[in-house]
């Protein structure tokens, strides 16, 4: 079980508009931000009772490259939110659309994954696939 992810991005500013603007139907917003060791840093949370605060937060946004190398920027990633019904994930391809999210799937049934599968995909600031899905029947 995955227990949270960090995604670097070159522009923390539009990672903050875009994905609060995005992820806001899906029920996350935007916890906590601050600087550590001169980056600066975006934590995104969901209500989750079972969690000691009260929310649990699962990604997480950094400015610039690691100090251990590699790319400036995360890309080319496929990640996918769970959504709890049909009419969020119609939200969130709306809201990621409007914050300056490129199409790369409308919402629908991809039955090919299974009879119920609903879900959206948009390409975000940073050329990562992201997609809102819901699993269940209608």
């Amino acid at each position: 079980m995955l227990d949270h992810m960090t995604f670097r991005v070159r522009d923390i500013a539009r990672a903050k508009s875009f994905y609060s603007a995005a992820l806001a139907p899906l029920g996350y917003s935007l916890d906590v931000e601050g600087q550590y060791e001169g980056s600066t840093y975006l934590g995104f949370a969901f209500p989750d009772a079972t969690q000691p605060e009260g929310k649990k937060f699962d990604v997480w946004f950094v400015d610039g490259p690691s100090p251990f190398g590699g790319p400036p920027a995360t890309t080319g990633c496929h990640l996918a939110w769970r959504a709890g019904s049909r009419a969020e994930v119609d939200a969130f391809y709306r809201a990621a659309l409007e914050a300056g999210g490129r199409d790369n799937g409308a919402p629908g049934l991809r039955a090919h994954y299974h009879p119920h599968y609903y879900g959206a995909f948009v390409i975000d600031p940073e050329g990562n696939n992201i997609e809102a899905v819901c699993h269940l029947p209608e």
